[in-house]
Protein backbone atom coordinates (compact mmCIF):
# COMPACT_ATOMS: atom_id res chain seq x y z
CA UNK A 1 0.00 0.00 0.00
CA UNK A 2 1.43 3.46 -0.98
CA UNK A 3 0.34 6.08 0.79
CA UNK A 4 1.72 9.23 0.69
CA UNK A 5 1.24 12.59 2.19
CA UNK A 6 0.18 15.90 0.79
CA UNK A 7 3.90 17.39 1.47
CA UNK A 8 5.41 14.63 -0.21
CA UNK A 9 3.58 14.44 -3.09
CA UNK A 10 4.04 18.37 -3.37
CA UNK A 11 7.23 18.56 -3.08
CA UNK A 12 7.65 15.33 -5.32
CA UNK A 13 5.39 17.31 -8.05
CA UNK A 14 7.91 19.91 -8.13
CA UNK A 15 11.26 17.96 -8.52
CA UNK A 16 10.01 15.75 -11.30
CA UNK A 17 7.05 18.15 -13.22
CA UNK A 18 9.66 19.76 -15.19
CA UNK A 19 11.42 17.13 -16.79
CA UNK A 20 8.22 14.79 -17.35
CA UNK A 21 7.33 17.46 -19.03
CA UNK A 22 10.19 17.91 -21.71
CA UNK A 23 10.31 14.01 -21.83
CA UNK A 24 7.06 12.94 -23.31
CA UNK A 25 6.45 12.62 -26.53
CA UNK A 26 4.10 14.52 -28.52
CA UNK A 27 2.41 11.41 -30.00
CA UNK A 28 2.31 9.65 -27.05
CA UNK A 29 -1.27 8.04 -25.99
CA UNK A 30 -3.45 10.46 -23.96
CA UNK A 31 -3.89 9.15 -20.41
CA UNK A 32 -7.82 8.61 -19.48
CA UNK A 33 -9.52 9.26 -16.00
CA UNK A 34 -12.67 8.25 -15.41
CA UNK A 35 -14.23 9.63 -12.08
CA UNK A 36 -17.51 7.82 -11.00
CA UNK A 37 -19.57 8.91 -7.84
CA UNK A 38 -21.69 6.42 -5.83
CA UNK A 39 -25.26 7.77 -5.46
CA UNK A 40 -24.37 11.48 -6.34
CA UNK A 41 -27.26 13.32 -8.36
CA UNK A 42 -27.63 15.23 -11.44
CA UNK A 43 -28.80 18.46 -9.07
CA UNK A 44 -25.54 17.86 -6.54
CA UNK A 45 -23.33 20.37 -8.57
CA UNK A 46 -23.43 24.07 -7.76
CA UNK A 47 -22.99 24.21 -11.85
CA UNK A 48 -26.45 22.20 -12.29
CA UNK A 49 -27.82 24.68 -9.96
CA UNK A 50 -27.09 23.52 -6.27
CA UNK A 51 -28.33 26.63 -4.36
CA UNK A 52 -25.03 26.19 -1.73
CA UNK A 53 -22.64 26.30 -4.34
CA UNK A 54 -20.23 24.11 -2.51
CA UNK A 55 -18.58 22.35 -5.44
CA UNK A 56 -15.96 25.01 -6.85
CA UNK A 57 -13.71 22.19 -8.55
CA UNK A 58 -15.94 20.99 -10.40
CA UNK A 59 -17.94 24.08 -11.38
CA UNK A 60 -14.41 25.12 -12.78
CA UNK A 61 -13.91 21.77 -14.00
CA UNK A 62 -17.16 22.21 -16.42
CA UNK A 63 -16.03 26.18 -17.19
CA UNK A 64 -13.07 24.53 -18.23
CA UNK A 65 -14.54 21.72 -20.28
CA UNK A 66 -17.81 20.43 -21.57
CA UNK A 67 -20.86 20.30 -19.24
CA UNK A 68 -23.80 16.80 -20.53
CA UNK A 69 -26.94 18.06 -19.20
CA UNK A 70 -28.50 15.02 -20.91
CA UNK A 71 -25.88 12.56 -19.77
CA UNK A 72 -27.78 8.88 -18.43
CA UNK A 73 -26.35 5.58 -16.58
CA UNK A 74 -27.97 2.49 -18.52
CA UNK A 75 -29.39 0.91 -14.59
CA UNK A 76 -30.68 2.95 -11.89
CA UNK A 77 -29.07 1.11 -9.45
CA UNK A 78 -25.23 0.40 -8.81
CA UNK A 79 -23.59 -2.78 -10.00
CA UNK A 80 -25.72 -3.39 -13.13
CA UNK A 81 -24.75 0.81 -14.20
CA UNK A 82 -21.01 -0.01 -13.34
CA UNK A 83 -20.78 -2.97 -15.44
CA UNK A 84 -22.63 -1.35 -17.96
CA UNK A 85 -19.63 1.83 -18.02
CA UNK A 86 -16.70 -1.08 -18.54
CA UNK A 87 -18.57 -3.22 -20.64
CA UNK A 88 -20.06 -0.41 -23.25
CA UNK A 89 -23.01 -3.06 -22.70
CA UNK A 90 -26.55 -3.11 -21.35
CA UNK A 91 -26.88 -5.03 -18.04
CA UNK A 92 -29.36 -6.96 -19.98
CA UNK A 93 -26.66 -8.32 -22.63
CA UNK A 94 -23.66 -8.44 -20.28
CA UNK A 95 -25.65 -10.45 -17.61
CA UNK A 96 -26.16 -8.25 -14.53
CA UNK A 97 -29.56 -8.32 -14.22
CA UNK A 98 -32.07 -11.05 -13.00
CA UNK A 99 -34.88 -13.23 -13.82
CA UNK A 100 -36.16 -14.42 -10.45
CA UNK A 101 -38.93 -11.82 -10.50
CA UNK A 102 -39.87 -9.14 -13.59
CA UNK A 103 -38.49 -5.96 -13.54
CA UNK A 104 -36.52 -5.97 -10.26
CA UNK A 105 -33.39 -3.83 -9.36
CA UNK A 106 -30.39 -7.08 -8.87
CA UNK A 107 -26.68 -5.87 -7.71
CA UNK A 108 -23.66 -7.46 -5.97
CA UNK A 109 -24.49 -7.97 -1.82
CA UNK A 110 -21.62 -10.43 -0.28
CA UNK A 111 -24.05 -13.24 -0.72
CA UNK A 112 -24.62 -12.90 -4.55
CA UNK A 113 -22.87 -16.04 -6.36
CA UNK A 114 -22.29 -14.25 -9.32
CA UNK A 115 -20.34 -11.44 -10.78
CA UNK A 116 -19.38 -10.02 -14.41
CA UNK A 117 -19.19 -12.52 -16.63
CA UNK A 118 -15.68 -14.23 -17.95
CA UNK A 119 -17.35 -13.68 -21.33
CA UNK A 120 -17.19 -9.73 -20.98
CA UNK A 121 -14.73 -7.58 -21.83
CA UNK A 122 -13.77 -4.61 -20.19
CA UNK A 123 -11.77 -1.30 -20.56
CA UNK A 124 -8.83 -2.07 -18.91
CA UNK A 125 -8.55 -5.03 -20.69
CA UNK A 126 -8.69 -3.59 -24.35
CA UNK A 127 -6.45 -0.84 -23.18
CA UNK A 128 -3.56 -3.01 -23.10
CA UNK A 129 -3.15 -2.96 -26.84
CA UNK A 130 -1.32 0.17 -26.79
CA UNK A 131 0.04 -0.76 -23.30
CA UNK A 132 -1.83 1.23 -21.11
CA UNK A 133 -1.26 0.84 -17.40
CA UNK A 134 -5.22 0.41 -15.21
CA UNK A 135 -5.87 0.87 -11.85
CA UNK A 136 -9.03 1.16 -10.20
CA UNK A 137 -9.81 2.88 -6.57
CA UNK A 138 -12.72 2.61 -4.27
CA UNK A 139 -15.82 0.35 -5.12
CA UNK A 140 -15.73 -2.82 -7.54
CA UNK A 141 -19.56 -3.81 -7.03
CA UNK A 142 -19.19 -6.43 -9.95
CA UNK A 143 -18.44 -9.85 -7.61
CA UNK A 144 -16.21 -10.52 -4.78
CA UNK A 145 -15.19 -13.70 -4.93
CA UNK A 146 -11.19 -14.37 -6.51
CA UNK A 147 -12.48 -15.06 -10.25
CA UNK A 148 -14.72 -11.94 -10.54
CA UNK A 149 -12.22 -9.27 -8.73
CA UNK A 150 -10.74 -6.36 -10.86
CA UNK A 151 -7.32 -7.47 -11.31
CA UNK A 152 -8.98 -11.01 -12.81
CA UNK A 153 -10.50 -8.21 -15.63
CA UNK A 154 -7.56 -6.41 -16.90
CA UNK A 155 -6.55 -3.91 -14.26
CA UNK A 156 -3.14 -3.96 -13.07
CA UNK A 157 -3.70 -2.50 -9.54
CA UNK A 158 -6.52 -1.66 -6.94
CA UNK A 159 -6.74 -0.11 -3.60
CA UNK A 160 -10.34 -0.47 -2.15
CA UNK A 161 -13.33 -3.18 -1.65
CA UNK A 162 -15.89 -5.14 -3.48
CA UNK A 163 -18.73 -3.95 -2.01
CA UNK A 164 -20.62 -1.04 -0.65
CA UNK A 165 -19.51 -0.11 3.35
CA UNK A 166 -22.39 -1.57 4.69
CA UNK A 167 -21.65 -2.31 8.49
CA UNK A 168 -20.46 -2.59 11.12
CA UNK A 169 -21.42 -6.64 11.39
CA UNK A 170 -21.44 -8.90 14.19
CA UNK A 171 -18.49 -10.94 12.12
CA UNK A 172 -20.14 -14.49 13.78
CA UNK A 173 -22.72 -13.64 11.35
CA UNK A 174 -21.78 -11.42 8.55
CA UNK A 175 -18.57 -10.48 7.65
CA UNK A 176 -17.44 -6.57 7.54
CA UNK A 177 -16.55 -5.81 4.03
CA UNK A 178 -12.56 -6.57 2.88
CA UNK A 179 -10.32 -3.36 1.83
CA UNK A 180 -8.04 -4.74 -0.61
CA UNK A 181 -4.61 -3.97 -2.24
CA UNK A 182 -3.97 -5.63 -5.69
CA UNK A 183 -4.98 -8.93 -4.72
CA UNK A 184 -4.96 -9.53 -1.21
CA UNK A 185 -6.90 -7.91 1.77
CA UNK A 186 -5.54 -4.89 3.86
CA UNK A 187 -8.12 -5.36 6.37
CA UNK A 188 -11.84 -4.22 6.68
CA UNK A 189 -13.85 -1.79 6.95
CA UNK A 190 -15.07 -0.44 10.89
CA UNK A 191 -12.40 -2.49 12.11
CA UNK A 192 -8.57 -1.61 10.55
CA UNK A 193 -10.49 1.02 8.20
CA UNK A 194 -12.79 3.26 10.48
CA UNK A 195 -16.21 4.49 9.50
CA UNK A 196 -17.72 5.87 12.55
CA UNK A 197 -21.81 5.67 12.06
CA UNK A 198 -22.05 8.46 15.04
CA UNK A 199 -20.09 11.23 13.90
CA UNK A 200 -19.98 10.22 10.40
CA UNK A 201 -15.80 10.38 10.05
CA UNK A 202 -13.56 8.70 7.95
CA UNK A 203 -10.41 9.21 5.94
CA UNK A 204 -11.39 6.82 3.09
CA UNK A 205 -11.88 9.76 0.78
CA UNK A 206 -8.58 11.01 1.56
CA UNK A 207 -6.64 7.69 1.51
CA UNK A 208 -8.53 7.50 -2.05
CA UNK A 209 -7.63 10.58 -2.72
CA UNK A 210 -4.04 9.87 -2.12
CA UNK A 211 -4.37 6.22 -3.89
CA UNK A 212 -4.93 7.77 -7.15
CA UNK A 213 -2.26 10.84 -7.01
CA UNK A 214 0.29 8.71 -6.19
CA UNK A 215 -0.21 6.08 -9.13
CA UNK A 216 -1.03 9.48 -11.96
CA UNK A 217 3.01 10.35 -10.70
CA UNK A 218 4.19 7.19 -11.10
CA UNK A 219 3.00 6.40 -14.69
CA UNK A 220 4.08 9.87 -15.78
CA UNK A 221 7.12 9.41 -14.29
CA UNK A 222 7.76 6.28 -15.89
CA UNK A 223 5.97 7.53 -18.74
CA UNK A 224 3.52 4.89 -19.01
CA UNK A 225 0.07 5.59 -20.45
CA UNK A 226 -2.61 5.25 -18.17
CA UNK A 227 -6.06 4.45 -17.18
CA UNK A 228 -7.63 5.27 -13.76
CA UNK A 229 -11.27 4.55 -12.57
CA UNK A 230 -11.37 6.32 -9.38
CA UNK A 231 -14.81 5.20 -8.01
CA UNK A 232 -14.92 7.12 -4.39
CA UNK A 233 -18.26 5.98 -2.29
CA UNK A 234 -18.71 8.92 0.16
CA UNK A 235 -22.03 9.60 -0.52
CA UNK A 236 -23.47 6.48 -0.56
CA UNK A 237 -25.06 5.61 2.63
CA UNK A 238 -24.04 5.76 5.28
CA UNK A 239 -22.44 8.90 4.19
CA UNK A 240 -18.89 9.92 5.45
CA UNK A 241 -15.95 12.90 5.20
CA UNK A 242 -12.51 13.24 7.16
CA UNK A 243 -12.33 15.61 10.34
CA UNK A 244 -11.22 18.20 7.93
CA UNK A 245 -14.92 18.40 6.13
CA UNK A 246 -17.20 17.51 8.73
CA UNK A 247 -19.84 19.84 9.90
CA UNK A 248 -18.64 22.84 6.74
CA UNK A 249 -21.80 22.38 4.51
CA UNK A 250 -24.71 24.10 4.80
CA UNK A 251 -26.62 20.44 3.30
CA UNK A 252 -25.53 18.74 6.16
CA UNK A 253 -23.48 15.60 6.34
CA UNK A 254 -23.95 14.27 2.76
CA UNK A 255 -22.61 17.84 1.72
CA UNK A 256 -19.69 17.19 4.02
CA UNK A 257 -18.59 14.19 1.76
CA UNK A 258 -19.94 15.82 -1.41
CA UNK A 259 -17.60 18.89 -0.54
CA UNK A 260 -14.43 16.23 0.29
CA UNK A 261 -15.07 14.92 -3.21
CA UNK A 262 -15.18 18.09 -4.78
CA UNK A 263 -11.76 19.05 -2.68
CA UNK A 264 -10.46 15.35 -4.45
CA UNK A 265 -11.14 16.39 -8.03
CA UNK A 266 -9.63 19.41 -7.59
CA UNK A 267 -6.55 17.83 -6.40
CA UNK A 268 -6.10 15.48 -9.50
CA UNK A 269 -6.45 18.29 -11.74
CA UNK A 270 -4.20 20.27 -9.95
CA UNK A 271 -1.63 17.35 -10.08
CA UNK A 272 -2.27 16.97 -13.91
CA UNK A 273 -1.08 20.31 -14.23
CA UNK A 274 1.28 20.62 -12.36
CA UNK A 275 3.16 17.76 -14.31
CA UNK A 276 2.35 19.22 -17.68
CA UNK A 277 0.39 16.15 -18.98
CA UNK A 278 -3.24 17.80 -18.35
CA UNK A 279 -3.43 18.67 -22.68
CA UNK A 280 -2.42 14.74 -22.80
CA UNK A 281 -5.06 13.37 -20.13
CA UNK A 282 -8.93 12.67 -21.12
CA UNK A 283 -11.08 13.27 -17.90
CA UNK A 284 -14.77 12.16 -17.44
CA UNK A 285 -16.72 12.58 -13.84
CA UNK A 286 -20.29 11.39 -13.72
CA UNK A 287 -22.27 8.86 -10.95
CA UNK A 288 -23.75 5.50 -11.06
CA UNK A 289 -27.16 5.49 -10.94
CA UNK A 290 -29.66 9.13 -9.31
CA UNK A 291 -29.80 10.22 -5.30
CA UNK A 292 -31.02 7.42 -2.71
CA UNK A 293 -33.82 9.40 -1.91
CA UNK A 294 -35.35 7.05 0.36
CA UNK A 295 -31.94 7.53 2.60
CA UNK A 296 -33.92 10.41 4.04
CA UNK A 297 -32.23 14.36 3.15
CA UNK A 298 -29.36 13.54 6.05
CA UNK A 299 -28.09 11.12 3.79
CA UNK A 300 -28.96 11.43 -0.46
CA UNK A 301 -28.50 14.16 -2.50
CA UNK A 302 -30.24 16.14 -5.34
CA UNK A 303 -31.98 15.09 -8.36
CA UNK A 304 -32.98 18.17 -9.36
CA UNK A 305 -36.02 19.02 -11.09
CA UNK A 306 -36.05 15.38 -11.97
CA UNK A 307 -38.72 12.96 -10.97
CA UNK A 308 -38.29 10.52 -8.05
CA UNK A 309 -34.31 8.78 -7.65
CA UNK A 310 -32.40 5.63 -7.34
CA UNK A 311 -33.68 2.65 -7.98
CA UNK A 312 -36.51 4.20 -10.72
CA UNK A 313 -36.76 4.57 -14.32
CA UNK A 314 -37.93 8.14 -14.08
CA UNK A 315 -35.43 10.39 -14.43
CA UNK A 316 -34.49 11.15 -10.96
CA UNK A 317 -33.04 7.67 -11.39
CA UNK A 318 -31.56 7.56 -14.69
CA UNK A 319 -29.90 11.50 -15.15
CA UNK A 320 -26.58 11.89 -14.30
CA UNK A 321 -24.54 14.51 -13.32
CA UNK A 322 -21.07 14.89 -16.11
CA UNK A 323 -18.33 16.86 -16.95
CA UNK A 324 -15.57 15.41 -19.24
CA UNK A 325 -12.65 17.84 -19.56
CA UNK A 326 -9.63 17.49 -21.71
CA UNK A 327 -7.55 21.24 -22.27
CA UNK A 328 -6.75 21.56 -25.95
CA UNK A 329 -9.29 19.38 -26.56
CA UNK A 330 -12.33 20.11 -25.56
CA UNK A 331 -13.18 23.82 -25.80
CA UNK A 332 -13.92 25.46 -22.52
CA UNK A 333 -17.36 26.56 -21.36
CA UNK A 334 -19.22 24.22 -23.67
CA UNK A 335 -22.38 22.81 -23.11
CA UNK A 336 -23.30 20.09 -25.54
CA UNK A 337 -27.08 18.67 -25.16
CA UNK A 338 -26.28 15.43 -26.91
CA UNK A 339 -27.76 12.41 -25.77
CA UNK A 340 -25.27 10.38 -24.13
CA UNK A 341 -25.13 7.07 -21.23
CA UNK A 342 -22.20 5.90 -19.44
CA UNK A 343 -21.78 3.00 -21.60
CA UNK A 344 -20.65 5.69 -24.16
CA UNK A 345 -17.05 6.05 -21.64
CA UNK A 346 -16.43 2.41 -22.72
CA UNK A 347 -16.07 3.23 -26.89
CA UNK A 348 -15.04 6.80 -26.46
CA UNK A 349 -12.18 5.77 -24.13
CA UNK A 350 -10.94 3.18 -26.75
CA UNK A 351 -11.37 6.00 -29.22
CA UNK A 352 -9.24 8.26 -27.43
CA UNK A 353 -6.51 5.63 -26.71
CA UNK A 354 -6.86 5.62 -30.83
CA UNK A 355 -8.14 1.15 -30.35
CA UNK A 356 -11.29 -0.10 -32.65
CA UNK A 357 -13.70 -1.64 -30.78
CA UNK A 358 -14.70 -5.32 -30.44
CA UNK A 359 -16.41 -6.55 -33.50
CA UNK A 360 -17.66 -9.73 -32.07
CA UNK A 361 -20.38 -8.72 -29.60
CA UNK A 362 -23.13 -5.97 -29.93
CA UNK A 363 -21.87 -3.23 -28.18
CA UNK A 364 -24.19 -0.45 -26.46
CA UNK A 365 -21.98 2.52 -26.24
CA UNK A 366 -21.06 5.14 -29.10
CA UNK A 367 -17.74 7.76 -29.07
CA UNK A 368 -18.93 10.50 -28.05
CA UNK A 369 -15.26 12.19 -29.34
CA UNK A 370 -16.80 14.22 -32.21
CA UNK A 371 -19.42 15.74 -29.97
CA UNK A 372 -16.53 15.95 -27.42
CA UNK A 373 -13.94 17.90 -29.77
CA UNK A 374 -17.29 19.77 -31.03
CA UNK A 375 -16.91 18.72 -34.44
CA UNK A 376 -19.76 19.98 -36.63
CA UNK A 377 -22.63 18.21 -37.40
CA UNK A 378 -22.65 15.44 -34.98
CA UNK A 379 -25.31 15.42 -32.81
CA UNK A 380 -26.81 12.01 -33.44
CA UNK A 381 -30.42 10.79 -33.16
CA UNK A 382 -29.88 8.24 -30.82
CA UNK A 383 -32.54 6.60 -28.08
CA UNK A 384 -31.55 6.21 -24.55
CA UNK A 385 -33.37 2.81 -23.09
CA UNK A 386 -34.31 2.92 -19.63
CA UNK A 387 -34.27 -0.76 -18.19
CA UNK A 388 -35.31 -2.13 -14.63
CA UNK A 389 -33.79 -5.54 -14.26
CA UNK A 390 -34.72 -7.43 -17.23
CA UNK A 391 -37.61 -5.09 -18.71
CA UNK A 392 -37.36 -2.18 -20.88
CA UNK A 393 -39.38 0.65 -18.79
CA UNK A 394 -39.06 3.60 -21.04
CA UNK A 395 -37.03 5.24 -24.09
CA UNK A 396 -36.19 8.73 -24.78
CA UNK A 397 -35.93 9.54 -28.35
CA UNK A 398 -35.01 13.79 -28.68
CA UNK A 399 -36.93 15.46 -26.25
CA UNK A 400 -39.59 12.52 -25.72
CA UNK A 401 -40.00 9.70 -23.11
CA UNK A 402 -42.44 6.90 -23.54
CA UNK A 403 -42.96 4.76 -20.47
CA UNK A 404 -44.23 1.44 -21.19
CA UNK A 405 -43.88 0.45 -17.42
CA UNK A 406 -44.27 2.85 -14.77
CA UNK A 407 -43.25 0.92 -10.97
CA UNK A 408 -41.97 3.20 -7.99
CA UNK A 409 -41.81 0.18 -5.16
CA UNK A 410 -44.47 -1.89 -3.93
CA UNK A 411 -47.02 -0.98 -2.25
CA UNK A 412 -45.61 -3.26 0.98
CA UNK A 413 -42.22 -1.43 1.03
CA UNK A 414 -44.19 1.64 0.20
CA UNK A 415 -46.05 1.58 4.03
CA UNK A 416 -42.85 0.22 5.67
CA UNK A 417 -41.95 3.37 4.97
CA UNK A 418 -39.39 3.07 1.81
CA UNK A 419 -40.08 5.86 -0.68
CA UNK A 420 -38.42 6.14 -3.53
CA UNK A 421 -40.37 9.10 -4.39
CA UNK A 422 -40.62 11.06 -1.32
CA UNK A 423 -42.92 14.38 -1.55
CA UNK A 424 -42.61 13.76 -5.90
CA UNK A 425 -46.44 11.10 -6.40
CA UNK A 426 -47.81 11.58 -9.42
CA UNK A 427 -51.14 9.94 -9.78
CA UNK A 428 -51.03 7.33 -12.48
CA UNK A 429 -46.72 7.69 -13.09
CA UNK A 430 -45.40 7.02 -9.92
CA UNK A 431 -47.22 3.62 -9.30
CA UNK A 432 -46.91 0.87 -6.72
CA UNK A 433 -48.15 -1.87 -9.12
CA UNK A 434 -46.28 -2.55 -11.74
CA UNK A 435 -48.02 -0.95 -14.65
CA UNK A 436 -47.99 -1.92 -18.27
CA UNK A 437 -48.24 0.49 -20.69
CA UNK A 438 -47.44 -1.24 -23.83
CA UNK A 439 -50.73 -0.90 -25.86
CA UNK A 440 -50.72 3.19 -25.03
CA UNK A 441 -47.07 4.47 -23.76
CA UNK A 442 -47.19 7.67 -20.90
CA UNK A 443 -45.11 10.39 -23.51
CA UNK A 444 -44.18 13.16 -21.96
CA UNK A 445 -41.99 15.97 -23.18
CA UNK A 446 -38.71 16.66 -21.41
CA UNK A 447 -37.94 19.73 -22.76
CA UNK A 448 -41.07 21.31 -21.44
CA UNK A 449 -41.73 19.17 -18.58
CA UNK A 450 -38.57 17.93 -16.82
CA UNK A 451 -40.25 16.32 -13.83
CA UNK A 452 -42.73 13.93 -15.75
CA UNK A 453 -45.81 15.43 -14.41
CA UNK A 454 -47.96 16.27 -17.51
CA UNK A 455 -48.03 13.29 -19.96
CA UNK A 456 -49.45 14.48 -23.59
CA UNK A 457 -52.58 13.36 -24.20
CA UNK A 458 -52.97 10.72 -26.52
CA UNK A 459 -55.81 12.56 -28.12
CA UNK A 460 -53.99 14.98 -29.63
CA UNK A 461 -51.52 14.48 -33.06
CA UNK A 462 -48.38 15.30 -31.34
CA UNK A 463 -48.81 12.09 -29.06
CA UNK A 464 -49.74 10.16 -32.52
CA UNK A 465 -46.67 11.70 -34.21
CA UNK A 466 -43.96 11.00 -31.24
CA UNK A 467 -45.49 6.96 -30.78
CA UNK A 468 -44.99 6.92 -34.58
CA UNK A 469 -41.40 7.66 -34.15
CA UNK A 470 -40.80 5.59 -31.07
CA UNK A 471 -42.46 2.48 -31.50
CA UNK A 472 -40.13 1.71 -34.05
CA UNK A 473 -36.85 1.91 -32.24
CA UNK A 474 -38.31 -0.30 -29.93
CA UNK A 475 -39.80 -3.21 -32.06
CA UNK A 476 -36.46 -2.91 -33.64
CA UNK A 477 -34.34 -2.82 -30.40
CA UNK A 478 -36.54 -5.94 -29.03
CA UNK A 479 -36.46 -7.58 -32.27
CA UNK A 480 -32.65 -8.15 -31.87
CA UNK A 481 -31.67 -7.83 -28.58
CA UNK A 482 -29.72 -11.10 -27.38
CA UNK A 483 -30.28 -11.28 -23.24
CA UNK A 484 -26.74 -12.37 -21.26
CA UNK A 485 -27.06 -14.84 -19.13
CA UNK A 486 -28.46 -13.63 -15.73
CA UNK A 487 -25.47 -14.01 -13.37
CA UNK A 488 -27.24 -11.97 -9.90
CA UNK A 489 -29.89 -15.06 -9.56
CA UNK A 490 -27.97 -17.16 -6.93
CA UNK A 491 -27.24 -16.05 -3.20
CA UNK A 492 -25.51 -18.55 -0.78
CA UNK A 493 -24.11 -17.44 2.74
CA UNK A 494 -20.99 -19.29 2.29
CA UNK A 495 -19.64 -17.33 -0.73
CA UNK A 496 -20.01 -13.75 1.79
CA UNK A 497 -16.45 -12.30 2.46
CA UNK A 498 -15.16 -14.47 5.43
CA UNK A 499 -11.64 -15.39 3.89
CA UNK A 500 -10.59 -13.53 1.12
CA UNK A 501 -6.78 -13.39 -0.04
CA UNK A 502 -4.38 -12.46 2.50
CA UNK A 503 -6.68 -12.74 5.77
CA UNK A 504 -4.41 -15.68 7.06
CA UNK A 505 -0.86 -13.20 6.94
CA UNK A 506 -3.07 -10.57 8.69
CA UNK A 507 -5.30 -13.35 11.10
CA UNK A 508 -8.94 -12.11 9.97
CA UNK A 509 -10.13 -15.25 8.44
CA UNK A 510 -13.45 -16.44 9.59
CA UNK A 511 -15.27 -19.75 9.56
CA UNK A 512 -16.85 -20.32 6.61
CA UNK A 513 -20.41 -21.77 6.93
CA UNK A 514 -21.89 -24.32 4.89
CA UNK A 515 -23.19 -23.85 1.10
CA UNK A 516 -26.96 -23.52 1.22
CA UNK A 517 -27.08 -21.34 -2.11
CA UNK A 518 -30.76 -20.32 -2.65
CA UNK A 519 -32.33 -17.49 -5.16
CA UNK A 520 -31.84 -14.15 -4.12
CA UNK A 521 -34.90 -12.19 -3.38
CA UNK A 522 -34.97 -8.49 -4.91
CA UNK A 523 -37.93 -6.48 -3.48
CA UNK A 524 -37.89 -3.49 -6.07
Amino acid sequence: MRVMSTVTLTLFCAIICCSLTEMRSNGSSPNIIIMLMDDMGWGDLGVFGQPSKETPNLDAMAAQGMLLPNFYTANPLCSPSRAALLTGRLPVRNGFYTTNAHARNAYTPQEIVGGISKDEILIPQMLKKKGYVSKIVGKWHLGHRPQYLPLEKGFDEWFGAPDCHFGPYNSNIRPNIPVYNNSEMLGRYYEEFKIDRKSGESNLTQIYLLEGLDFILRQTEDQRPFFLYWAADATHAPVYASKRFLGKSQRGRYGDAVMELDYSVGQILSLLRSLGIENNTFVFFTSDNGAALMSGPKESGSNGPFLCGKETTFEGGMREPAIAWWPGHIKGGTVNFQLANVMDLFTTSLAVAGISPPDDRALDGLDLTPVLLNWPHTLQNRPIFYYRGNELMAVRLGQYKAHYWTWSNSWEEFKNGINFCPGQEVQGVTTHDQKEHTLQPIIFHLGQDPGEKFPISVLTKEYQDVLSRISPVVEQHKKTLVPGVPQLNMCDLAVMNWAPAGCEKLGKCLKVPKSEPWKCDWPH
